[in-house]
């Protein structure tokens, strides 16, 4: 669903994190498309002139991670009761959020440059419930590649511990603990271990610099406060021992990881949460093409698998896919849905 409109599109997001528990986020969003009808600043202006897909871009959460960037330094104290949840009224809002773009302008403007890093932890549930799923196929061992992996806080999920339906899994003593609301029946219990991890991004943040920390958290949706305490500690764990994180393209660095020797029993597995919709198409293809050209090679010793947690823009929900090679070990390929999420992982319906 691509939607050029720039009204249609913030109207959507709006709506979309309304419905995600956020109406905070809703209504800051819709005081953003204020800015953009307004047209009385460069930040606006920009907007209003926008090309391309509004949602494909996620230029409403561009400018929303901007104006929470204000809130979280200080600098515009006027929306400390919005984001309080003290003014709720949205008219208010429009007023208050253009006074701060007019004030703020050139500090807003260079926020649309780029897409939001939406980097969160509770995502990795429903990975760690496609790995758990996987293990009874294959074995424990999984090798594990990100892409789009932002600050590498997913590409630290073998540290965490999760609580999945009843279903445990990772470091029992683990200061990040993952435990969605579990609707359906939870996942097979059994041992996963990740052997190996390794993530890439076009532009990685390094949680250990407070500056890029920042930029991170300002993304965060602001009702969001479990969200904020996961990152908090995503931070502190990134400064005991940095995730293994590169900057590269995503379909070289699949390209060169699926060239690397696999290891027999270990199941190699390409995931990603949250950022297929920002790639370019060539690059889509790439990888597609890539995964099932090496899919076709895989055996039972070296199984292939692919894990995405992406969004459903019909149904407001993001939906956990997975592709494995070889089917039931004779060959061929087989897809399946496991479940459906929150955006931001407070819950997981399982349907595996």
């Amino acid at each position: 669903m691509e939607i050029t409109d720039i009204a249609e599109g913030f109207r959507w997001q709006a709506e979309h994190a309304t419905r995600a528990g956020a109406p905070i986020t809703g209504k800051m969003v819709l005081a953003a498309l204020a800015i953009a009808e307004a047209a009385d600043t460069a930040t606006g202006r920009r907007m209003a002139a926008w090309r391309g897909a509004v949602l494909e871009d996620a230029m409403p959460l561009r400018i929303a991670g901007a104006l929470h960037f204000l809130h979280l330094t200080g600098e515009e104290p006027r929306l400390a009761p919005i984001y309080g949840g003290l003014v709720t009224d949205q008219g208010q809002i429009d007023a208050i959020v253009l006074e701060a773009a007019r004030k703020f302008d050139t500090v807003l403007l260079p926020w649309l440059d780029g897409p939001p890093q939406t980097n969160e932890a509770g995502r990795s549930a429903s990975v760690m419930g496609a790995l758990l799923w996987l293990a009874q196929k294959f074995g424990p061992k999984f090798q594990l590649i990100e892409i789009g992996a932002s600050a590498g806080i997913n590409t630290m999920m073998a540290r965490y511990r999760y609580d999945l339906g009843g279903t445990t899994a990772g470091p029992s003593l683990s200061s990040m603990v993952i435990a969605p609301e579990w609707r359906g029946a939870a996942p097979p219990a059994g041992a996963v271990e990740i052997v190996d991890v390794a993530g890439c991004d076009l532009a990685p943040i390094d949680l250990t610099d407070e500056a890029q920390a920042l930029r991170l958290k300002s993304y965060i949706w602001a009702d969001a406060r479990e969200r904020m305490a996961r990152m908090d500690t995503a931070i502190a764990m990134a400064k005991r021992a940095a995730p293994d994180l590169v900057q590269m393209d995503a379909a070289e660095f699949v390209a060169q990881k699926l060239a690397e020797k696999q290891e027999a029993g270990v199941t190699r597995v390409l995931f990603h949460t949250v950022m297929w919709q920002y790639l370019p198409e060539a690059t889509r293809e790439a990888i597609t093409s890539a995964m099932e050209a090496a899919g076709a090679e895989a055996t039972p010793e070296r199984p292939l698998a692919w894990i995405a947690v992406e969004t459903n823009r019909a149904t407001f929900r993001h939906e956990l896919k997975l592709r494995y090679w070889p089917k039931n070990g004779e060959g061929g390929e087989e897809a399946v849905q496991l479940a459906e999420a929150h955006p931001h992982g407070a819950w997981v319906e399982w349907q595996g």
